[in-house]
């Protein structure tokens, strides 16, 4: 089986981010196949997403888009503990 997840990291702070990282937790066997705006890749349960060149800076109260494909067999389980830049995302 498999998916799509379409992620949006919006910047809620008053100042722009210049170039980020997005991190998350998968808690069952999901693994990477693909993925777009953005550099993806994945070690074990932990997927890691850094900004592409054209989308590296994010003013605030604007918001980039990024996305990958993944395959998984069994339970397909929500992903956890985002965390851009380090620090924790509680999300929209």
């Amino acid at each position: 089986s498999g998916f799509t997840a379409e992620l949006t990291l919006t910047n809620r702070g008053g100042d722009a981010i210049d170039g980020w990282t997005l991190t998350y937790d998968y808690a069952g066997d999901q693994k990477l196949t693909n993925g777009w705006n953005g550099t993806w890749s994945q070690s074990g349960r932990t997927v890691t997403v850094k900004n592409a060149s054209y989308n590296a800076r994010i003013a605030a109260g604007a918001a980039v888009s990024t996305g990958g494909q993944f395959t998984y067999s069994g339970t397909n389980a929500a992903p956890a503990g985002f965390a851009v830049n380090g620090t924790a995302c509680a999300g929209a």
